[in-house]
């Protein structure tokens, strides 16, 4: 278990991956704080993974508020006395809109909660961090930020922000042992992908298995990663098996996307 006895904070639990990435994490060993908007959620994630055998900790967060965030960090440190990685899942894809269409303002919402957001909880972490002698900040990203898509100006800028962002903080905090990398996603199998392939088979009058066949198409590996599999993979980040990276991307879209 690569996170054996690591306490671990995972914002953004949600249906799709941010729940994996907590499931993940204790499977790695680690006692796992949850963080999210919806205390019901947060209520259900907590239980099964209290009912596995797992040590966790629930804290409602809204990583736009900074209270939000300050109390996320004491309350962790209060419980668990240090804080190892962070994983920011939070995010909010806005509103999807052509640019010519687009109201600007909307717009501003993303960038609010994936990259300020996400920088502002990150900085309340760092305080701990620097105090125990290192640890890791671990960004979740999209593929939208380097390969260009119809309607995702809005999100794809604000994620393309925090990839500039973490490189900058890899250097600035590196040499208080505090590593900043950044996973970059593409389409991953849960809950919120496949009601989007639902979505998107309804708009255009086809099945759901004939759009998810095209996606499939698109990756190296004729599939698309799950929730769990993407999970898997930020865990590398969050472990000491890393201890040698930062500043790193790590794209993980089945090969659909290879800079």
């Amino acid at each position: 278990m690569i996170l054996k006895d690591r306490v671990v904070i995972v914002s953004g639990i949600g249906p799709g991956l941010g729940r994996e990435l907590a499931r993940c994490a204790v499977a790695e060993g680690a006692r796992v704080v949850l963080a999210a908007r919806s205390e019901d959620f947060l209520a259900e994630v907590a239980r099964e993974l209290d009912d596995a055998g797992a040590e966790t900790l629930v804290v409602p967060t809204d990583i736009t508020k900074v209270e939000d965030c300050q109390q996320l960090a004491e309350r962790t440190v209060e419980r668990f006395g240090r804080i190892d990685a962070l994983i920011n899942s939070a995010y909010t894809m806005g509103k999807v809109m052509l640019f010519e269409e687009a109201e600007i303002d909307r717009w501003r919402v993303p960038m609010k909660v994936n990259y300020f957001g996400t920088l502002q909880l990150s900085q309340e972490v760092v305080p701990q961090m620097k105090a125990q002698g290192g640890g890791s900040i671990v960004m979740i990203s999209t593929i939208a930020a380097r390969k260009p898509m119809v309607n995702d100006t809005g999100y794809a800028g604000s994620k393309a922000a925090l990839q500039a962002a973490a490189r900058n903080l890899a250097l600035e905090l590196g040499p208080h042992g505090i590593r900043v990398n950044t996973v970059a996603m593409g389409w991953m199998w849960g809950p919120p992908a496949q009601g989007q392939i639902e979505r998107l088979a309804a708009a255009r009058g086809v099945t759901p298995a004939e759009v998810l066949a095209e996606v499939e198409a698109r990756t190296a590996l004729r599939g698309v990663p799950d929730d769990a599999d993407c999970a898997r993979a930020v865990m590398f980040f969050a472990s000491e098996h890393s201890r040698a990276v930062t500043g790193a991307l790590l794209d993980v879209n089945g090969g659909e996307f290879m800079p």
